[in-house]
């Protein structure tokens, strides 16, 4: 077979993906109070933006901010007062974790099962590797003395969240800085606390 057409085989074997991962577009989470429990009114159409199951996603709230909860017809219900921001952090995590390539930064990813083990496999870069599932609920106890609310911490802003705040890291919380950047090193001080998720501001 000549080069040319060895090469055009190879091509059209290639999935056509386009600039999907420039396009990544996932709406904001919208919280609302039920009593002693909260409702992840839209998140059928956040995974469904993810190009994830949603039960898959449910699991991981739940996971996440150490709480039960129930999924009825694209809705989480969750036991716990919770609000946008806190479904907003646990989606950004899901993200990193499930759903965007750690080699090219894509989203043009499957999660494949390989010899029991998850995978999650880019069809932009052909990269893979395993995912480490969430393990944060079992560990909240034990973590919980890293952050306290009305404490404050010196931290490194390391990420920056969908909505432009600063994101910093300490023990397994992440802690959401308004205000801050990339890159800057910040006295915060905590002002709530839920599950693994801390929100502050500038000391």
């Amino acid at each position: 077979m000549e080069y040319g057409d060895s090469l055009d085989r190879a091509l059209d074997s290639v999935p056509d993906i386009g600039s999907a991962g420039d396009r990544l577009s996932v709406p904001d989470a919208v919280a609302q109070t039920d009593g002693a429990f909260t409702r992840f009114t839209n998140l059928d159409g956040v995974a469904d933006a993810l190009n994830r199951e949603t039960e898959h996603l449910h699991r991981f709230v739940q996971q996440t901010l150490a709480t039960s909860g129930k999924l009825d017809d694209g809705v989480g219900r969750y036991n716990g007062d919770f609000d946008d921001r806190d479904f907003e952090g646990v989606i950004d995590d899901y993200t990193e974790e499930y759903v965007r390539c750690s080699e090219c930064g894509l989203p043009d990813t499957r999660l494949v099962q390989e010899d029991r083990t998850l995978m999650l496999r880019c069809d932009a870069c052909g990269a893979f590797r395993p995912v480490t599932k969430n393990s944060r609920s079992k560990e909240t106890q034990s973590t919980q003395e890293d952050v306290e609310t009305g404490e404050t911490y010196t931290v490194k802003v390391t990420d920056t969240g969908r909505k432009g705040d600063g994101v910093a890291h300490r023990g397994d919380y992440t802690i959401f800085v308004p205000g801050a950047e990339e890159g800057d090193v910040v006295d915060i001080y905590i002002k709530n606390t839920s599950g693994n998720l801390a929100f502050a501001r500038i000391d």
